[in-house]
């Protein structure tokens, strides 16, 4: 569903979501402090949060599960309670935005977002609260995702909670901007990895946050995009990379100068969703053609009147059109990897 690099026209948006953007700009203005720390008692007062619920409630019921208490790392699964139990159920492991600084799996936006994917799909979804900058800098958010993936090969599934017809074996890494950063990296490290129930075989990356030294286009043409303008972004790569590091890092660059070479790596079959809206979009169309370069199974595909987070908003046409996708690409990779059999 590629349409090429542009936008037809300029951003036209309803009236409801210009004011969700401007409060989404306005939180993200006055959390972040100058000196670099972020005000987590605003934060708190801001995201409103949604309590796990065990009751099924739109045929979803969801439970909180701790992966390690030391570092407060757990997850949110989501499990949906009307489906058949001869149908065979992916397990999505899914990764929230907020340029590794902000939001979390309990957020009303995250759980209605990770509710959608189990509905529509249908599908188990783990998303995964993992630690934040600034007062948790690289590499802490990969080794979270990581650490979860590992938690879930050595646990058994059904004790945490896990339907009967969940099945490890027909896992995916999805996130959207900085989650679909960290998607990628859990994906190089899975791929090196000796699970024994999980096997990552998909990955959705939604719009992922990807950056470099030198400016891009899109960067420079939408420098003042709604939620993700330049003078965020610089601000969150500054806290989430280690002092002295520019943004050329293997962690941020991904295709660039020093990126980690992974052509012998088994790495999952790829959907890369861009947004003509997105001032990342150079940056995810180079991920894209990088990943076939080195010889991945990759598909583009474009919304050109996508800004940053669409699909997070229902009131937006290109959400619901994003869902249908995701849909076909698990389904398909699925068939691919087990047969037609495989359908969910």
């Amino acid at each position: 569903m590629s349409t090429g690099n542009s936008p037809a026209g300029s951003l036209v948006l309803p009236w409801k979501m210009k004011i969700i953007i401007t409060l989404l700009n306005v939180f993200s203005d006055t959390v972040r402090n100058s000196d670099g720390t972020i005000n987590r008692r605003l934060v708190n007062f801001f995201e409103p949060k949604v309590p796990a619920n065990a009751t099924p409630f739109k045929g979803v019921k969801t439970s909180d599960i701790t992966v390690d208490a030391n570092r407060n790392l757990w997850f949110r699964l989501f499990t949906p309670t009307e489906i058949p139990s001869g149908v065979t159920l992916p397990v999505i492991l899914f990764f929230h935005g907020g340029g590794f600084s902000l939001l979390s799996a309990d957020g009303k936006a995250y759980d209605f977002v990770c509710r959608r994917f189990a509905l529509k799909l249908p599908a188990v979804v783990v998303s995964v609260n993992y630690r934040l900058s600034p007062e948790h800098r690289f590499p802490s958010h990969y080794d979270d995702g990581f650490d979860t993936l590992k938690f879930l090969d050595e646990s058994e599934p059904e004790k945490l909670g896990f339907p009967a017809n969940a099945d490890l074996s027909r896992c995916f890494l999805a996130g959207d901007s900085a989650g679909g950063n960290l998607a990628h990296h859990v994906a190089i490290r899975s791929g090196k990895a000796d699970f024994k129930k999980v096997r990552v075989i998909g990955q959705i990356s939604i719009q992922p946050f990807f950056g470099g030294e030198k400016a891009t286009e899109s960067e420079i043409r939408l420098v003042n995009a709604p939620i993700i303008s330049s003078a965020r972004t610089d601000w969150m790569w500054k806290v989430f990379l280690p002092e002295g590091e520019n943004r050329d890092h293997e962690a941020v660059n991904v295709s660039g100068p020093r990126a980690v070479d992974i052509r012998g790596v088994q790495y999952p079959e790829t959907m890369v969703v861009v947004g003509g809206f997105d001032p990342l979009q150079d940056r995810q169309r180079e991920f894209y053609e990088w990943l076939k370069r080195s010889g991945k199974e990759t598909k583009l595909v474009e919304y050109p009147n996508g800004i940053h987070a669409f699909y997070v908003f229902p009131e937006l046409p290109e959400s619901s059109l994003f869902f249908g996708e995701a849909m076909d690409f698990v389904r398909k990779v699925c068939e691919k990897e087990y047969g037609s059999s495989a359908r969910m």
